[in-house]
């Protein structure tokens, strides 16, 4: 992989069968966004088109869950299996993070499995909520994030829609995404998550959401007995060792903020296709290379170092 060409984090699969599935679930959008045609050869295209090495590849909003456990299973079973099928076809272009059946946590167990040790993907994608109310962090998830911490597991976590945005009319990606990845920021630290699961590498979409913005404002409550208690390093230690990606984010507004939280050897290059158009995607890409806080270094560091570190087998040649 040579400085020249990016690893792409933040690459969305829409297998036949999970394209499918959300019809039939009545699901036509994804955070306000009309499902859009992929394939690899047009991912390909585009990753050629952004000086983009490789894309790892992920399921996005609203994940597999649709109410039923058993489908849920089977479904993310399949996704898994396609996703695999299309790196092992070009594991010079592709890496993939595998999807659980949350908040399923037996078949999600069972799922890590499968995808980390028979499928050999590179990671795991979770979705920051669920549509009963739960965030990353609640309890009831502890038994994954063990399992996750147990293997060292890198973690991709993506935003939803919470139930609440049901009334709200922008569209999510604009808002809600941001807000959802927010409060499962601080709820994985307030509930002691990311003290307890340390070894997990999060790594969160859209520089964090507004977690840069309100990180002074969270460790206002490193006095409270719980914090204390549950997250004894302060808020601001566990947000530093996050890993956020830059996918909608290239703006100065954004890498100020995320530049002053985290430095470069934790930020990681995203691009949000297909869900972001290729006009967008090269604009938020242009922001970053643009971007006046950030040196060659700095760059490189975002383009591919940081995850080559974090994925060993991706230092590999493109072709």
């Amino acid at each position: 992989m040579t400085d020249a060409t990016k690893i792409d984090v933040h690459q969305h699969v829409l297998p036949p069968d999970y394209v499918k599935a959300l019809d039939v679930a009545g699901l036509s959008r994804a955070g306000g966004i009309p499902i859009p045609p992929w394939s690899p050869a047009t991912a390909i295209e585009m990753m050629d088109r952004q000086a983009i090495g490789l894309g790892m590849l992920s399921i996005s909003s609203p994940g597999v869950h649709f109410g039923d456990d058993a489908k849920a299973r089977s479904l993310a079973r399949r996704c898994n299996e396609y996703a695999a099928h299309v790196v092992a076809d070009r594991s010079d272009r592709f890496g993939a993070f595998g999807i659980l059946p949350m908040p399923d946590v037996d078949g999600s167990l069972a799922e890590i499995g499968h995808a980390l040790d028979a499928l050999k993907l590179d990671g795991i994608v979770l979705m920051t909520s669920h549509g009963d109310g739960r965030y990353l962090g609640d309890e009831a998830f502890d038994l994954v994030l063990e399992e996750l911490h147990r293997r060292s597991a890198v973690v991709f976590v993506h935003p939803t829609l919470p139930s609440p945005a049901a009334n709200v009319t922008i569209p999510g990606f604009a808002t809600e995404f941001v807000f959802d990845t927010s409060r499962a920021i601080a709820n994985l630290v307030w509930n002691g998550a990311a003290e307890r699961f340390a070894n997990i590498r999060f790594i969160f979409a859209h520089a964090g959401g507004a977690a840069p913005y309100l990180a002074w404002r969270w460790s206002l409550l490193d006095g409270f007995p719980q914090m204390r208690e549950r997250a004894p390093r302060g808020f601001l230690h566990y947000l530093r060792n996050f890993y956020y990606d830059t996918a909608l984010s290239g703006s100065e507004f954004a890498l100020s903020a995320l530049t002053k939280l985290v430095s470069s050897d934790h930020i990681l290059f995203g691009s949000d296709f297909p869900f972001a158009p290729l006009a967008v995607g090269a604009a938020s890409a242009q922001g970053v290379a643009d971007f006046a806080g950030f040196d060659y270094e700095d760059r490189t560091r975002i383009g591919t170092g940081n995850a080559t570190r974090l994925f060993g087998r991706l230092g590999v040649p493109v072709n």
